[in-house]
């Protein structure tokens, strides 16, 4: 059984984990999230520099209580792994220094993770998670990708978002709507009192260079431009804005949007099986949608536990495990940190000569 330490400080949560794996079964041990929303909802939105500086005050008692908890000693940990890429710098310094201090201090191997890595690695925590290759829709706050899963994590990315990720847009509709910050949970939970076909909303796309479409990208600024619309005339005629109708109708073009072009770039590239991960991957109204079309076109669809979607260490954890399997894949110790990283260049955090 091997066993790794794991922390997570890409943006606004402070985690770490003790995960294990044996005979291909992925259990948690521990997993400590600190979340950071109340010190950054006054303001509607991550602030980085306060971000980071929590991290460094909250670290140290995540990383005891995650220790306390898993009942093991990080004397019997086999690898400590961080997320390297990509989020914000200052947070990825805290978690990075943080997880290659203790593996200077125990002499223990290594691995930066990449973010999304980490994220398409939750669904190894469910009963039944699929075997590879599989297409991962990657739907989170600051990321909405399609990306192609080959059997050593070969990935590949078949569509993203040009602009808004669907997380970010549901939380600049949630301030338009006066919504608490995340927007996700306030628009899901107040869109259970409303009418989803009462407005009628955009399903933008992105042109090519041909004259058509990119069938499998998405952009929400649109959207979010098109709600901007909605609410100024509304206010304009002096009506009461109804929220509720709104937020349902919005949710439910986001949900579409997302199922309709991941079912297409499933069964254009042949590939049976769906994971869906990440923060907006707990949307009851997307999991439902999801499963309900998927089905008619005989494609598995597989979620993500509703207690990782959002980011913690855990999901960390299992893409370490998952490296590990693969003797080559540790990272340097030189190894840095960086802003941005496409998925489908993780492989470069285990090479001899770090990229960063």
């Amino acid at each position: 059984m091997r066993k790794v330490l794991a922390i997570e400080t890409s943006c606004d949560e402070t985690s770490v984990s003790i995960v294990s794996n044996s005979h291909d079964i992925y259990t948690i041990h521990s997993n400590i999230v600190a979340s950071q929303i109340e010190d950054h909802s006054k303001w509607g939105g991550v602030v980085p520099e306060l971000a980071a500086r929590k991290h460094l005050e909250l670290i140290p008692f995540v990383l005891e209580k995650a220790l306390e908890e898993s009942k093991i000693s990080i004397e019997d940990i086999d690898a400590i792994a961080s997320t390297v890429t990509p989020g914000l710098v200052g947070c990825l310094r805290v978690g990075s220094i943080t997880a290659r201090t203790l593996c200077n201090l125990y002499s223990k191997p290594f691995l930066g993770i990449h973010h999304l890595e980490g994220h398409l690695s939750s669904i190894l925590f469910s009963k039944h998670y699929p075997k590879a290759p599989f297409l991962t829709l990657l739907v989170s706050g600051g990321h909405t990708e399609l990306i192609k899963v080959g059997k050593r994590r070969e990935m590949q990315r078949l569509g993203r978002s040009y602009d808004d990720a669907a997380g970010e847009a549901f939380d600049k509709v949630g301030r338009l709507l006066g919504l608490s910050y995340p927007g996700g949970p306030a628009i899901e939970k107040v869109a259970k009192k409303g009418n989803s076909s009462k407005f009628s909303l955009p399903k933008c796309k992105i042109s090519d260079k041909d004259g058509g479409f990119l069938k499998y990208d998405f952009s929400f600024s649109g959207l979010k431009t098109a709600v901007l619309r909605l609410v100024e005339k509304i206010n304009r005629n002096g009506d009461e804005l109804p929220i509720p109708d709104i937020a349902a109708s919005f949710e439910r073009v986001v949900a579409e949007v997302l199922v309709e072009r991941t079912i297409k770039c499933a069964i254009d590239n042949g590939l049976e099986n769906i994971v869906v991960v990440g923060g907006v991957a707990a949307n009851d109204t997307l999991r439902k949608m999801m499963i309900g079309e998927a089905y008619k076109k005989s494609i598995k669809v597989h979620l993500a536990p509703l207690s990782l979607c959002t980011d913690n260490a855990a999901m960390i954890g299992a893409a370490a495990l998952f490296r590990l399997k693969f003797s080559a894949h540790e990272s340097s110790l030189k190894l840095g940190i960086s802003g941005r990283l496409p998925i489908d260049q993780a492989n470069v955090l285990y090479e001899k000569n770090p990229p960063f």
